[in-house]
């Protein structure tokens, strides 16, 4: 079952995590219903990409008015592939939040138990990791390139979770809109990575279509190792939803060669008193 709803010609909600955990806020965002122009048409929400700095502050406050959070309980990050998670407090609220030079350098996840935050990473074909433990009231966030994937930025986050005492168990993850198999195309060098990765997994994510070509499913490689950390697959949702084949919805970076807007991925706890 499709873990995201459409709520909006603006986002995409995970509807049943937030019927069952009141006050959570948690989607994806689409390309339609913003200021930007040109390649970025039209709610580009990446400060890092060359629009229009006045016009993506513009498209944040769209969505932050539609979701009704505001801009400055935001928190953002450079996102560089990498694998550092962050542990989010309300004294860091804002940052990266309206301004790319104020957002948390060298940092492509972000969880958080306290309330008021909002969690934010853009995407336009990297994979969006949406994690909850209702019991915990603890909540993340990760961006999944496919270096990202390979060096296990998903089970990254679970080991944090279970030093703070969370078991793999209690841990629900959605897995977001991203580019599906079909449309990732890679070389011997990425999969040697994969390959390495999920030495022990029988059946591997990837189909060889011609000599040094690989289609690739990231979504399922992140799911892969998730069940390697112990979170159970009945845990595991995963989105249909592609970024390259729709091009309505969503922004493209392979797509569009490197020319586009970017999509944000939020969690976030409302404040009891809102």
């Amino acid at each position: 079952m499709e873990p995201f709803a459409f709520e909006n010609e603006s986002y995409f909600s995970i509807k049943n995590w937030m019927e069952h955990n009141p006050g959570l806020v948690a989607g994806f965002t689409t390309k339609k219903g913003g200021s930007s122009t040109g390649n970025y048409e039209n709610l580009n929400l990446g400060f890092h990409v060359g629009d229009q700095i006045k016009d993506v502050c513009s498209n944040r406050n769209k969505l932050a008015n539609l979701i009704q959070f505001p801009v400055q309980h935001w928190v953002g990050a450079e996102q560089t592939h990498e694998t550092l998670i962050r542990k989010i407090t309300r004294s860091d609220r804002g940052k990266g939040a309206d301004s790319y030079d104020q957002a948390f350098m060298g940092t492509d996840g972000f969880y958080t138990n306290e309330e008021g935050i909002l969690l934010t990473l853009c995407y336009a074909d990297c994979v969006p990791l949406f994690f909850i433990s209702p019991e915990h009231k603890m909540i993340g966030a990760a961006h999944a390139g496919w270096k990202g994937t390979v060096n296990e930025i998903a089970g990254e986050m679970i080991k944090k979770w279970e030093r703070e005492g969370i078991a793999p168990n209690e841990i629900f993850v959605v897995i977001g809109p991203s580019i599906c198999e079909k449309c990732y195309i890679v070389n011997d060098y990425v999969i040697n990575f994969v390959e390495n990765t999920l030495v022990d997994v029988e059946k591997k994510p990837y189909n060889l279509i011609s000599v040094g070509q690989y289609t690739l499913d990231l979504k399922e490689t992140n799911k892969l190792i998730l069940l390697k950390t112990g979170v159970p697959e009945k845990n595991i949702q995963i989105s249909k939803l592609c970024s390259s084949c729709d091009k309505t919805e969503f922004f493209s970076h392979r797509r569009d060669q490197g020319q586009t807007g970017r999509m944000l991925s939020y969690i976030g706890w409302k404040e009891s008193s809102e």
